[in-house]
């Protein structure tokens, strides 16, 4: 065993939409404020669907894409910061539910960079382990996360799934990866912080939500991606240029934009997403990876950089041939 690849693609949304009209009659924002600093337009919340339950919908299709038997798995990595429980790992649950008994299973926390983690961590569990068939998934439910009339904060996620099947390859697939945590600036971005209280008896077990210090990890974005993905390049042995598309983590279209621009690269080879399913952290990569093949946008052959950046603070770049 040489390599992986991608063998499936999927990705889901829960089937509530809610718009950025419908956000302002509830919080001080509009259309107009959203979109011009955002790109978002609508984004999908959760009524009942669990991170659990949008990891099994993506696991069950692809699996049956793949044409794959759930006990012909070795591995499922489930990348998340919204996860069921502390205890079991959503990716444990998903391993039950689909009956992938051999599986190891485990969650990765790494924010909206987890899904590039997961990827290259599983890659290299594969190889060494000559393991042959691996889930790889981004779920994410952090509407139960947002204050939602914090309106810095509420406007900009939603909820969904994504993920692939990676199987072992005689081909080189994986070209290189680049993953760094930037842990002294990890005070910028924080959810679910718990702590404990001095009367032990009533701890009321609280979780805080959501907050973001929205200009430093803009600033943190718009520098730290572009440099992880000439780093990424270069330890590829390729060029930007050779590189077909750039799959960048969704979380506001200006980013994007600055991205793109800092690297000298046309905009075109940015695909984006976000005006319809908001930032989905982990998510967000995979949805719009699975995305790009049903279009047709990304090909077989094709040079895919896969980058993600977000709380720890984190950046994490993957480049593959698909």
């Amino acid at each position: 065993m040489k390599d992986i690849e991608i063998a499936a693609s999927s990705w889901t949304t829960p089937e509530r939409v809610v718009t950025n009209d419908q956000l302002s009659q509830i919080m001080d924002t509009s259309d107009e404020w959203i979109t011009e600093r955002t790109g978002i337009k609508q984004r999908h919340l959760s009524t009942d669907e669990n991170t659990s339950d949008l990891a099994v919908k993506v696991a069950q299709d692809l699996l049956t894409k793949a044409d794959t038997q759930a006990e012909d798995l070795d591995l499922i990595i489930v990348a998340t910061m919204s996860p069921d429980n502390m205890t079991p790992s959503t990716a444990a649950m998903v391993q039950g539910k689909i009956g992938a008994q051999k599986a190891v299973a485990f969650d990765l926390s790494a924010a909206c960079s987890g899904f590039s983690f997961a990827f290259s961590v599983a890659r290299d569990m594969m190889v060494a382990n000559s393991w042959q068939k691996a889930l790889v998934i981004g779920s994410e439910v952090l509407s139960k996360l947002i204050d939602w009339h914090d309106r810095s904060t509420a406007v900009l996620f939603g909820d969904g799934a994504g993920g692939v099947l990676l199987q072992a390859s005689s081909e080189h697939h994986f070209l290189a990866s680049d993953l760094r945590v930037f842990g002294e600036s990890g005070d910028k971005l924080i959810a679910g912080h718990t702590a404990p209280q001095a009367d032990y008896v009533n701890n009321s077990r609280q979780m805080t939500a959501f907050q973001m210090a929205g200009r430093d990890v803009y600033r943190f974005a718009t520098h730290e991606v572009p440099n992880s993905l000439k780093r990424a390049a270069d330890k590829a042995s390729i060029n930007l240029e050779q590189i077909n598309h750039f799959l960048l983590h969704q979380a506001n279209s200006r980013i994007i934009t600055q991205v793109a621009k800092r690297l000298k690269q046309p905009l075109e080879k940015f695909p984006i997403n976000i005006d319809e399913v908001g930032n989905t952290s982990a998510a967000s990569e995979p949805i719009l990876l699975a995305q790009c093949i049903e279009k047709d946008i990304v090909k077989q052959g094709d040079i895919i950089a896969l980058s993600g950046f977000g709380g720890g603070l984190t950046t994490g770049t993957v480049i593959i041939k698909y």
